[in-house]
């Protein structure tokens, strides 16, 4: 798919597509560097300094010596004792990310939001008039750089998964550009765990079982992974095919809202549990009510003061009317927990099943094989 020559067949029927992921590179970090010179060049944490802390997002600086999202503070300033953090300004975030939807739709009209920093566009009709979508793509990046200072990179493929794969190729400041002709072997080329979609513990069952590269995965047929994915193996031998005939939908229907709360020192009475669950609720409802959002099932999440996290989950017959109906849920799912053995270091609340989704969605993948929709 080089410039001005982005033709090819996806193959097994499938539709000839061009498709842009673009992620921006290190997002809230790099807004943090952006916009404190004195920043720029160190090793940075988005996140909380303190023993409950969390970090949030890490700059590239601080990746070099291991530091992720989602690991406590406290392991991150002893990987990295230089480490600057800096506490999240989402408001900020969210901004920039209005501006960058804003670009896309320059280019696309069909952009597909995964989270603040990323998004797949349908490139297939050139929007912009530039003759091909590796043309677009480098477009889009030059205006990121010009209109918001920051840098991002893109995957430019026939189909989302591939797209995706290549947008992380070449972090930070990428582009890769991956062909039809070219799908399959690169995909085969991988390790199985930069499959979008495959987590950890399918990772290591795969590895059990000998399989640690697409290639690996692409030499077994499809009655061996039936054997031992079930009603994945379908989804399983396409992808190592580059084979995905999903389309970017820019009104991805709504599956969930959510809230959560890490708390600066562990939770233990009872009564301080209920408070934060009270709060937490009052937040999901909030952003349900604003969406016109109407669910039927909570979940509720704790994760305990020795980072082991439960779910819990209860639906019920009509669909949640207001904050008090959501708190009373959420209540009768937290009572049989209670007493709590050691402390609540976190606590979330996520509203799903909404009115108008269909009652039962046949399973793609295991359930740590993420949805790729």
């Amino acid at each position: 798919m080089s410039e001005g020559s982005d033709s090819g067949a996806e193959g097994a029927g499938g539709p000839v597509r061009k498709i842009i992921h673009v992620d921006m590179d290190a997002f809230y970090a790099s807004v943090e560097q952006r916009d404190d010179p004195a920043l720029r060049g160190k090793p940075v944490a988005v996140g909380g300094s303190s023993r409950r802390g969390v970090v949030a997002a890490a700059s590239y600086e601080a990746r070099k010596f291991g530091v992720r999202s989602a690991m406590p503070s406290v392991t991150a300033k002893r990987r990295c004792p230089d480490l600057v953090f800096v506490p999240p300004r989402f408001d900020a975030y969210r901004e920039i990310s209005h501006q960058i939807r804003a670009i896309f739709r320059d280019y696309a009209d069909e952009v597909e939001p995964l989270a603040l920093d990323e998004a797949y566009l349908d490139v297939t009709r050139d929007k912009a008039g530039l003759g091909s979508a590796t043309a677009a793509a480098r477009a889009i990046r030059a205006r990121i750089r010009a209109e918001t200072g920051l840098t991002a990179s893109a995957g430019v493929s026939y189909n989302k998964f591939i797209a995706k794969l290549a947008s992380d190729q070449n972090k930070p400041d990428g582009l890769t550009v991956i062909p039809p002709r070219r799908g399959a072997a690169f995909v085969q080329t991988l390790s199985i765990r930069r499959f979008h979609g495959i987590g950890p513990v399918t990772a290591a069952k795969m590895e059990g079982l000998g399989i640690f590269s697409g290639a690996d995965l692409a030499a077994k047929d499809r009655a061996w992974l039936a054997a031992h994915f079930g009603n994945s193996a379908e989804w399983l031998h396409n992808l190592v095919r580059g084979i995905d005939h999903r389309r970017v939908k820019s009104n991805r229907p709504l599956k969930s809202l959510g809230g959560e709360r890490t708390f600066f020192h562990d939770l233990i009475a009872d009564v301080e549990i209920r408070e934060a669950l009270a709060h937490v609720c009052t937040v999901v409802w909030d952003r349900a009510a604003k969406r016109h959002a109407r669910g039927r099932t909570v979940t509720l999440k704790l994760r305990y003061a020795d980072f082991r996290t439960i779910t819990r989950a209860k639906s019920v017959p009509f669909p949640i009317g207001d904050g008090a109906a959501l708190l009373a849920v959420g209540e009768a799912i937290l009572a049989p927990l209670l007493p709590v053995e050691q402390g609540i270091r976190l606590l979330g609340v996520t509203l799903s099943k909404f009115e108008g989704e269909e009652e039962e969605e046949a399973p793609a993948a295991p359930s740590d094989l993420l949805s790729l929709i």
